[in-house]
């Protein structure tokens, strides 16, 4: 099977019912997806498919073929992900770091639709994202300073 990963064709020989999560980690070596609960709870394995925020560790491979996949090893080639990683650095957002990757992968999937969001749509799109050490508040102002900076799709 072949997969669109980061802007490349990636061949995979594995069974269609692997979890990309596990593809992504285990077979193509990109460790910034992160396993949190297993059943797409957490936030912590979000990816982006066609632009859509979505939990790798439920997602197969079957499912994943044809469609534009986007991790956190490619986020920063965008302007939308680019302006977040500088906001997540500038303001010191992550504690532990372990779900900052979902968490970062949730909040360009927002800006890409609303790049000016209000508290509520934050509240709303970064909702299935956990973060153990209630790193929540520099979230919200790291994703308000990015779309202040005009973070663009």
């Amino acid at each position: 099977m072949e997969l669109q990963i980061n802007d490349q064709t990636v061949a995979i020989v594995a069974e269609p019912a692997l979890p990309l999560l596990w593809v992504l980690r285990d077979l193509l070596g990109m460790t910034g997806t992160k396993y949190g609960c297993g059943m797409a709870l957490c936030g912590a394995c979000t990816v982006l498919i066609d632009g859509q925020a979505l939990r790798s560790c439920v997602l197969t491979l079957e499912q994943a073929v044809g469609k534009k996949i986007t991790t956190i090893e490619g986020i920063g080639a965008t302007p939308v992900g680019a302006a977040l990683q500088g906001a997540w650095q500038e303001l010191n957002v992550p504690q532990c770091g372990y779900c900052q990757a979902g968490q970062i992968m949730s909040a360009a999937a927002l800006l890409q639709v609303k790049p000016h969001p209000s508290d509520a749509d934050i509240d709303a799109a970064m909702s299935g994202n956990i973060c153990r050490c209630g790193t929540y508040t520099r979230i919200r102002a790291a994703i308000k300073q990015a779309a202040d900076q005009g973070a663009k799709p």
